[in-house]
C-alpha cells in the first residue's frame, strides 16, 4: 500500500474536529478517531481531564489527548479553569475498522520462542516501559510532526497481525520499506530516551521522548548514530534502515504512544495525498 493510499482512506474516513473544537474553551488540533491524537493548548492554570484521569497541561496550556486503537465511541472530557469547578464535556470518537495482515516465512524460533527467548523479550518489555515513565515535562510536541523517511508503507496502524498462520497482537505502528542503510529522520523534536543495540523482536531499537508522555520508537534498524540524553532535532538523522530483530526485509518499525496507549503515528503527520 502506499502512503498516499493509506492517508486518502483516513481522510475519508475521519470527521473534523472543528466543531468539538469550538464547543471547548482551548483550542484542538488533530483527530478525534481510534488511534488519534489532540495536541490542545488552553489558557494557563486551566485544568483537565479525560474520563476522570487528569491531563498533563504546561505552564503555558499545552497539553495532549490519545485514543487508543479500541476507544469508545463517546469519551468525557472535563475542564477547570483555575479555581473554577469542573465543566463536562462529552464528544465523538470515530471508530474504524482494521485490516488482517498475513505474514509467513518467519524463523518458527521468533513466532514461537523458548523460555530463553521469553525471558529477553520480558526484559526487553521491562526496558522499554521504564524509558517511556521517563517522559519529560517539556513539550516538544507543538511543531508539525514529519515522516522518519520515504518509502513504501508495508504495514499499518491497527491490523490484527497473522504470523505464519497463528493469530498474534494488533500492529500498533507503521512499517516503512526502504532500501538498506537509508537515513531515519527525527519527526520532531525530541531527547533520546533509549537506545538498545539487540532487542529479540525489534532489533536495533530507539525511543524519542517528545514530552507530556508521547514517545515514538523505530525498530529494525542497521545503525543507531544518536545516544541516549542527546537532544535532537526535527529532520535531524537518528539511524538508517535495516533488518535487526523479526524482520523479513530492510525496513523501518515506526510507533507512537501516549503514556502507554499507542497511538497512529500517520495521523500525526501533516503533509496529504
Amino acid at each position: 500500500m502506499s502512503r498516499s493510499g493509506y492517508l486518502l482512506g483516513l481522510l475519508l474516513l475521519f470527521v473534523a474536529t472543528a466543531a468539538l473544537a469550538d464547543e471547548l474553551p482551548f483550542d484542538l488540533r488533530g483527530h478525534a478517531v481510534q488511534g488519534g491524537l489532540l495536541r490542545g493548548h488552553a489558557a494557563p492554570g486551566v485544568r483537565v481531564w479525560i474520563e476522570g484521569v487528569p491531563v498533563k497541561v504546561a505552564p503555558d496550556g499545552a497539553f495532549l489527548i490519545g485514543f487508543a486503537r479500541k476507544a469508545p465511541p463517546r469519551v468525557k472530557i472535563e475542564v477547570a479553569a483555575s479555581g473554577a469547578p469542573r465543566v463536562t464535556h462529552s464528544f465523538a470518537v470515530g471508530q474504524r475498522n482494521y485490516k488482517i495482515q498475513n505474514i509467513d516465512g518467519l524463523p518458527d524460533s521468533q513466532v514461537n520462542p523458548g523460555d530463553a527467548a521469553l525471558k529477553r523479550i520480558s526484559r526487553d518489555s521491562a526496558t522499554i516501559r521504564a524509558a517511556r515513565l521517563r517522559a519529560s515535562d517539556t513539550p516538544l510536541f507543538s511543531g508539525a510532526f514529519q515522516w522518519p523517511l520515504a518509502g513504501t508503507l508495508t504495514g499499518i496502524y491497527g491490523s490484527q497481525r497473522i504470523l505464519n498462520g497463528a493469530p498474534r497482537s494488533p500492529h500498533l505502528g507503521v512499517d516503512i520499506a526502504a532500501p538498506h542503510s537509508t537515513p531515519i529522520r527525527a519527526p520532531a523534536d525530541a531527547v533520546v530516551a533509549l537506545v538498545h543495540e539487540d532487542m529479540f523482536f525489534t532489533g536495533k531499537t530507539l525511543i524519542l521522548d517528545h514530552g507530556h508522555g508521547l514517545t515514538s520508537v523505530y525498530a529494525h534498524m542497521s545503525t543507531i548514530t544518536v545516544k541516549e540524553g542527546q537532544p535532537v532535532a526535527a529532520g535531524q538523522v537518528i539511524a538508517t534502515v535495516g533488518q535487526s530483530g523479526r524482520a523479513t526485509g530492510p525496513h523501518l518499525h515506526w510507533g507512537v504512544h501516549l503514556n502507554g496507549v499507542g497511538l497512529d503515528p500517520a495521523l500525526l503527520v501533516d503533509d496529504t495525498p
